[in-house]
């Protein structure tokens, strides 16, 4: 390829599309990581291991100004600056050896969008590649690109304070221009989630839910989704052997059903066993990508030491997993799983929502922070993140949500919620949810049996819960009975429902549509 076809003034060495052997053989000459004792490449991303949201910007300008929702997750930069920084970006890539990847954003091919990669590293290259669907044959001699994100993860911003931004690292989308620059951050999730976030910008618009979930089949062709946020077992609870996984993070509903957006998987690595979590530690070899984990001399990996991060990871093309659904697109849904890590210990393992309840908890996001995942924080904070996934939102969460209450209607879809936290007493005092005790709860929405349960329902948040549950510890079904000090319990619940509650209020400015307050918690 030439400069003129990249956007570029000028180009060294242009790798584009290798192999994974290629990929290899580069990472390693180039010494861009190490090599684990099972000969996965292993690569650190510096003081960046993890997104940089506050540094993600949109160009502001018409027809798109129109569309997003401007606030403290989506905020605007001028065209100005956007051609100022682009101009950068493209004179620091300028006459540089570049690896150029290439692929798709959506198995569906009705409204897949083509996705094109330049980077100054191999790894970063062997990351999209794993990420997204690899284009074959002729779809390769083909591809034009939709879409273009340049990644400069060695420049920063000198002029930041200028400019009137964050800080020297800059994520800047021009919707209109179909690009995306990135500089000061070598984290490469900020590629994965950039183009995950201009699919929640154009499939909206034209009618298609895009959603941040996890999603897999049964034999029987019936379809379950997982939402959460980062943490809450969205990557480890899909990933079941008696079924087959679609995809483990962004997913589109159409019309002719669910489908991926990704080619492959990116799971958490922390305190990762292959008791727990079989197929994803199974799924560890040879062309997996390895972040920020912590080894010895001979390559061998300890899962649980968090030393560089808690937020230590994995890609790997999701055929690693052998249970995989190849076409990466499934029918309809027929149950969606709202996870949550409550590490306030107040939430019941598994509640059965009625619709205007599951519009509520979806709105609403909730999962927990814990204690000394972060500088400053000495007890559980409560995150809401709205849909599941309010940093990748360009349009406002009142149009993700309606989409998904009219498809829920439409298929009849069911859905619950469960908590994936504390039980007995909140972090510190409590344990945590068992994966063998979530898994059982799971497996009864997914076989249908926790329908012909006997339900109870809590006080504050009155929810529906099943008495008994096979595999279940029935002590822990309702939280209440779960705690020794009930007054605690029963201020800790108070407190939590209070903090739903102010949180939901910005959903009412938006009218009836959205008035599900009466299906959230009550002091």
């Amino acid at each position: 390829m030439d400069a003129k076809t990249l956007g570029l003034k000028s180009v060294g060495n242009v790798y584009q599309n290798l192999s994974y052997d290629e990929l290899f053989v580069h990472e390693s000459r180039n010494k861009e990581g190490n090599i684990s004792k099972n000969g996965t490449m292993m690569v650190d991303t510096g003081k960046f291991t993890g997104r940089s949201p506050k540094d993600k910007y949109f160009v502001k300008q018409s027809p798109s100004a129109e569309n997003i929702a401007w606030g403290n997750i989506n905020k605007p930069i001028s065209a100005e600056i956007f051609d100022e920084l682009y101009a950068d970006v493209i004179a620091y890539i300028s006459g540089k050896d570049i690896y150029v990847t290439d692929g798709f954003a959506g198995a569906n091919k009705k409204t897949r969008k083509s996705v094109r990669f330049i980077t100054e590293f191999a790894w970063q290259s062997h990351f999209v590649k794993n990420m997204f669907i690899r284009p074959q044959g002729e779809e390769m001699a083909q591809f034009t690109p939709n879409f273009t994100i340049y990644n400069a993860s060695n420049l920063v911003n000198e002029k930041w304070e200028k400019h009137g931004l964050n800080s020297e690292v800059f994520i800047v989308f021009n919707i209109e221009k179909n690009v995306a620059i990135i500089g000061g951050t070598w984290y490469g999730g900020e590629m994965k989630k950039g183009i995950f976030t201009m699919m929640n910008y154009w499939l909206p618009l034209g009618k298609i839910l895009s959603m941040h979930c996890s999603a897999n089949v049964g034999k029987d062709g019936d379809v379950c989704l997982f939402f959460g946020l980062s943490g809450t077992g969205k990557t480890t609870l899909s990933t079941d052997a008696s079924r087959k996984l679609i995809g483990d993070d962004e997913h589109g509903w159409d019309e002719d059903g669910i489908f991926n957006f990704e080619g492959g998987c990116y799971a958490k690595c922390i305190n990762l066993s292959s008791e727990n979590e079989p197929e994803i530690f199974g799924a560890i070899r040879r062309d997996a990508l390895l972040e920020n984990v912590v080894y010895d001399d001979d390559g061998v990996i300890d899962y649980n030491d968090d030393a560089k991060t808690e937020n230590t990871r994995v890609s790997y093309p999701i055929d690693h997993i052998d249970n995989h659904e190849a076409s990466l697109k499934a029918g309809h849904p027929k149950s969606i799983i709202f996870l949550t890590c409550d590490a306030f210990g107040v939430l019941p393992p598994v509640s059965k929502l009625t619709k205007e309840q599951a519009m509520y908890y979806f709105l609403s996001g909730y999962t927990a922070k814990v204690a000394g995942t972060e500088r400053g924080v000495t007890e559980p904070q409560a995150t809401f993140s709205a849909c599941f996934g309010e940093a990748f939102l360009p349009l406002h969460p009142t149009v993700y949500a309606k989409l998904l209450g009219e498809k829920m209607e439409k298929y009849e879809v069911k859905a619950y919620l469960v908590n994936t936290g504390w039980a007995g007493g909140g972090y510190g005092v409590g344990a945590r949810m068992s994966i063998k005790a979530t898994r059982a709860c799971v497996n009864a929405i997914l076989d249908g049996s926790i329908e012909s349960a006997e339900f109870d329902q809590t006080r504050w948040f009155r929810l529906n819960i099943p008495k008994k549950l096979a595999g279940v510890d029935t002590a822990i079904l309702n939280p209440r009975n779960a705690w020794e000090d009930k007054e605690k319990f029963d201020a800790t619940a108070n407190r939590l429902a209070g903090m739903f509650i102010e949180n939901f209020k910005k959903y009412m400015k938006n009218g009836d549509d959205f008035d599900f307050t009466q299906a959230g918690p009550k002091f």
